[in-house]
């Protein structure tokens, strides 16, 4: 009888069939990895080229804003020249009229003398009109009341109008004031009234107000409050009265009431805008500094905790309140933790007309 083979699956036909299935995953392997280096390269090259027409814009704004540098450096060398010309004008003025005045007493028969010398003056006194005019006319858009420079004398185009008859500053006084995150505000609130002042985020608060201040337009009216839970005005008593800008116990004043004031408590706009739509004649021009959505309304809120979705619902009450056609000029300084306030309030000055800035740290 003849002896059966034994099986074994390590068999060449076995191995031979093991082989061409390992030989097709490495093919497959191969074509997907090239294909996916292919697609990587055209990735790659369209952001790459995406980049470099960024950076094209980039270099194009730059040299856009050093051709507006300049002009603006120029615009300030022709002014300084001009008020030295009228200051050298003037000058000469008060000497011819000294002139005449010695003529005159003298009792000599110069008439002629004095004739000539009376059309020089007035030859000159109509070229120091012309030119104060110049001058004036420089300044209007400008600081025209009160000197501020900035850190590094630097000059920004904020789009802001400093004008109107009636111009209302309502400053954001509440805790969120101290700083711009917010453990530091929590530990800020704990420290004695003089190192609150001395927060670096109130300071740049109270230097916008005077930035303002400087700006206006001399036979301007303003007032000036702070808010919280509450609002006050900068001179106490003053709550239904226009200060006069012209008038430098007014805004030395109101600046040096609001260097009193400690930042504290919540944020409530309710109160403030109310006030503003009392005010008689109603404010033609409105600046809002202020770093977050309001807290509370009229009234406290009836649990401690409040959501994003609350801040939102109490910002929209409190738009009611505005006085009808005022402008709000919204300068937003940076609050952590409250990423809907930006374009609620640059919605706010968009709907009333008004400006938005959130400034740089080093601004004004």
């Amino acid at each position: 009888m003849a002896k059966r083979r034994e099986f074994s699956v390590f068999s060449l036909s076995f191995l031979d069939v093991m082989s061409c299935g390992f030989g097709a995953v490495i093919l497959i392997f191969i074509v997907i990895n090239h294909s996916t280096e292919v697609t990587s390269q055209e990735i790659n090259a369209q952001l790459l080229a995406e980049v470099k027409k960024i950076e094209e814009q980039v270099k194009d704004e730059t040299l856009s804003l050093i051709e507006v540098k300049n002009t603006l450096k120029e615009a300030d060398d022709e002014i300084i020249t001009t008020e030295a010309t009228v200051l050298e004008i003037i000058l000469a003025i008060k000497e011819l009229e000294a002139r005449i005045k010695e003529i005159s007493e003298s009792g000599a028969s110069q008439e002629d003398s004095i004739e000539a010398l009376k059309a020089e003056l007035k030859l000159l006194e109509e070229e120091a009109a012309s030119l104060e005019g110049s001058v004036a006319g420089a300044e209007s858009s400008g600081a025209s009341l009160r000197s501020t420079v900035g850190q590094g004398d630097r000059q920004y185009l904020t789009g802001l109008k400093i004008g109107g008859q009636h111009i209302l500053i309502l400053l954001d006084a509440s805790a969120s004031m101290l700083d711009k995150t917010i453990v530091n505000v929590i530990r800020r609130r704990n420290l004695p009234d003089e190192k609150k002042l001395e927060s670096e985020k109130w300071q740049r608060a109270i230097q916008t107000v005077e930035w303002i201040t400087a700006n206006m337009p001399k036979d301007a009216n303003f007032q000036l409050f702070t808010f919280n839970t509450e609002t006050k005005p900068a001179i106490s008593g003053t709550e239904s009265e226009w200060l006069r800008a012209i008038e430098k116990e007014d805004t030395d004043g109101a600046l040096a009431g609001l260097n009193k004031i400690v930042p504290a408590g919540g944020t409530s706009l309710h109160h403030p805008f109310a006030l503003a739509r009392e005010m008689e004649p109603q404010p033609d021009n409105i600046f809002l500094i202020v770093d977050s959505l309001p807290t509370r309304g009229f009234e406290e809120p009836k649990r401690s905790n409040i959501e994003s979705s609350d801040r939102v619902a109490l910002f929209g009450s409190a738009l009611e309140e505005l006085p009808n056609a005022s402008p709000i000029n919204v300068i937003l300084f940076p609050m952590e933790g409250d990423p809907i306030a930006a374009p609620s309030y640059w919605r706010l000055a968009q709907i009333t007309g008004g400006s938005f800035l959130s400034p740089p740290e080093d601004w004004p």
